[in-house]
């Protein structure tokens, strides 16, 4: 049975320009101060911006305005790590640009030379309530490459970007070893710490060799180094302008990270953490933030001792706690972020806890809370529309609203 709103979602998508839109939730779930608004209403006005929220009593809908009505409606779910519009739909080879393996160390590859936004994978994942996807290079080498942040809407990628460069991916562990190099744990720590040093003294040179106004014009400065690509990648990261995000699943990866990153000033975010609550102390003192693993991902492998619990025992113990889905090698190339952080949920999370780490939570991870996350007046107008509770089994989503643009949910 198809939704209610599949119509008037259908009728709004053939308008030739964005309506005033006007968005009612029985639940409208801000994420941001008043919080849960029982009959709320969010109007949306023709630059897919959020101009009013609040209570049905206080907002009144302005006569000629489009409507949705949900029961619940909630931000538009970020995703805080995937491959998708990378990785293709199906194990077919002409889309699996996830992975470069010609080299263990890649930073100057960027994802959004690669993300293809028509990808079936970015329709389906948006059917789910999600709206903005931090996407890139999958684990599997030591630095596979810079990640990005788009919008699931556009048909171009100047349309669904976001940021281009969102963080730069690294893998520690079993997931980056190679028959030839590297092959042991501390290669991998040596081959990363001797990047990051060439990138420092690239970084000197540059400085030493920019014009200075307070020398005369007669004192020229030495030649810059020739550019290298590589080089100004992992120099976004030695300044701090975008975070190393690495994979580590077992506890000793995970300290390796963390002496890299004190050891360069690094802005480290973790990935994955399966032994994370080993290590809870030691996250929170280096306000690491962990983009944990999917709670329902097979535990085997270095995920062997993974647990249904790490991320309500992380936010416990007062660990920014972020959902992925991931990345995996069968089809649909990808994981369902909503049903993960549900699992969470059953295992203990808050729910209110676990909507937030879908939404506001990586947003502020990511650096892009003054756009998405919540629904406050000045936001991007993302939204994701439920007949239910998001977090039960039979909820389904009845559509999503991507810049004041509304979307389908998934066909039933």
């Amino acid at each position: 049975m198809r939704s209610a709103l599949a119509p008037l979602i259908t009728l709004l998508l053939a308008s030739p320009a964005l309506a005033q839109l006007a968005v009612l939730g029985d639940h409208v779930h801000t994420m941001s101060d008043p919080g849960v608004i029982t009959q709320g209403v969010v109007l949306i006005n023709p630059q897919g911006k959020i101009e009013r929220v609040g209570p049905a009593s206080e907002v009144p809908v302005p006569e000629g305005w489009k409507t949705l009505k949900a029961a619940v409606v909630v931000p538009g779910l970020i995703d805080a790590r995937s491959s998708v519009g990378l990785s293709g739909i199906l194990n077919q080879r002409q889309d699996q640009d996830q992975l470069e393996t010609s080299a263990a160390i890649q930073p100057e590859l960027r994802a959004i030379d690669a993300y293809n936004p028509n990808d079936p994978l970015v329709e389906w994942v948006r059917s789910f309530g999600v709206t903005t996807l931090h996407t890139g290079h999958a684990p599997g080498e030591l630095i596979s490459g810079q990640t990005c942040l788009v919008k699931t809407s556009g048909k171009t990628v100047e349309e669904s970007v976001l940021r281009e460069t969102a963080a730069l991916a690294a893998t520690l562990g079993d997931g980056a070893r190679r028959d030839n190099s590297p092959g042991t744990r501390a290669k991998m720590v040596s081959m990363l710490r001797e990047q990051f040093i060439k990138a420092q003294e690239y970084q000197r040179t540059r400085e030493k060799a920019a014009p200075d106004a307070a020398k005369p014009s007669s004192d020229k400065p030495a030649l810059p180094p020739a550019r290298d690509l590589r080089m100004e990648a992992l120099c976004l990261a030695l300044s701090r302008e975008i975070p190393l995000m690495v994979n580590a699943q077992r506890a000793q990866d995970i300290s390796a990270a963390l002496r890299l990153a004190g050891e360069f000033n690094l802005r480290l975010i973790l990935e994955g953490g399966s032994e994370s609550y080993l290590l809870t102390d030691a996250l929170k003192a280096g306000q690491v933030p962990v983009l944990v693993h999917p709670p329902m991902a097979r535990a085997y492998g270095e995920l062997e001792n993974a647990s249904m619990s790490t991320p309500r025992t992380l936010h416990d113990a007062g660990i920014t706690v972020a959902f992925q889905a991931g990345f995996e090698g069968y089809v649909p190339k990808t994981r369902v972020v909503l049903f993960e952080a549900a699992i969470a949920v059953r295992h203990g999370m808050a729910p209110e806890d676990a909507l937030a780490s879908l939404t506001v939570v990586p947003a502020r991870i990511l650096g892009i809370a003054d756009r998405v996350g919540s629904i406050a007046p000045g936001l991007d107008a993302d939204l994701a529309l439920f007949d239910g509770d998001p977090f039960e089994y039979t909820t389904h989503c009845v559509g999503t609203v991507i810049d004041g643009k509304p979307f389908a949910g998934p066909p039933r």
